[in-house]
């Protein structure tokens, strides 16, 4: 497989693992370059001492490319930020944020910059920016999400025409088939975080995992539109969340109910009631916990067989 991004990361397949809070620490990223994909240390959910941590671990785990994603919203980003210089990062994911903050001080030091966006409008931010790629977030994704709520089926051909830096797909997709529709739509790879979310590797509680690989559909939805959107499963926090937004809770109100930890509480220490289970509507299609290399396997011998299929349609 011979493309834009499998040229721009020096990888196999044009498959990345999202950096996800609480999920993906270096035992998932050094699986999924071990298997022939971009594997992605979520530095949002570590202080700075544990992200050096894990970007050494992950060096010594793999000698394929791997990368970290950095939310711009980190209170500590620019430590991070320093520790990816020293330690030699060369792939960084940024997300919600200004793509302008940090790509020009990145670069300077040899860093591929990949931005998160979920509208045309930051699309053509960061290609503006200087960035190498971006991922376009459609709303059926895990997480914190945009709030446009574009699909990524309208939102990949709409980024598609909006500029020329490669695009890689997000959202809903985590089967082989959903790769070949985010490719034919016009993306040049994917990024995939629910199923990894629910991979061996994952960092991520076994109750969690067992939750997800339980969805079904309807089980997720996007709250906390006031704040910051986040696509959560059902459970007796969204309940209060829900009844609150309903009964037009100020944002006050709303970040005292959701408080600090919560993500952690839920997605980490595995609290299924009153923890953040944040995750994908693609979390209906996962339904069994498998390593990272199980998952790419899969998800290239799927992409292949649906591409011939296609083309041997006599349509």
């Amino acid at each position: 497989m011979n493309n834009k991004i499998v040229k721009l990361f020096n990888i196999d397949y044009p498959i990345i693992q999202a950096g996800m809070i609480w999920c993906s620490g270096w035992k998932l990223a050094s699986a999924v370059s071990n298997a022939g994909g971009l594997g992605l240390i979520g530095s949002g959910s570590m202080y700075p001492d544990v992200f050096r941590e894990h970007i050494i671990k992950c060096k010594n785990a793999t000698d394929k490319p791997f990368g970290v994603n950095v939310p711009m919203l980190y209170p500590d980003i620019d430590k991070h930020i320093d520790i990816i210089i020293s330690e030699g990062v060369k792939i960084v994911f940024t997300s919600a944020g200004n793509p302008k903050t940090w790509t020009g001080i990145l670069k300077e030091h040899g860093i591929t910059v990949i931005h998160v966006i979920s509208n045309a409008k930051f699309a053509k931010k960061s290609e503006d920016a200087g960035v190498d790629a971006i991922v376009a977030e459609g709303f059926e994704a895990g997480g914190h999400n945009g709030r446009e709520e574009t699909t990524t089926f309208c939102l990949i051909p709409l980024i598609k025409q909006t500029v020329n830096i490669p695009l890689i797909a997000a959202g809903g997709i985590a089967t082989g088939r959903g790769m070949l529709a985010a490719m034919a739509l016009g993306a040049d790879g994917v990024q995939i975080g629910s199923r990894f979310a629910a991979s061996t590797e994952s960092s991520a509680n076994i109750n969690f995992k067992n939750k997800i690989i339980e969805a079904n559909e309807g089980d997720t939805k996007l709250m906390l539109k006031q704040l910051t959107p986040v696509r959560l499963l059902k459970n007796k926090f969204y309940e209060e969340i829900e009844k609150a937004e309903i009964r037009g809770a100020s944002i006050e109100e709303l970040s005292k109910i959701l408080g600090r930890g919560r993500a952690k509480r839920g997605m980490f220490d595995g609290d299924l009631e009153e923890g953040e289970l944040e995750i994908g509507q693609v979390s209906t299609l996962i339904n069994e916990i498998k390593s990272a290399k199980e998952i790419i396997d899969e998800i290239i011998t799927e992409y292949r067989l649906a591409k011939k299929e296609i083309l041997s349609s006599d349509f």
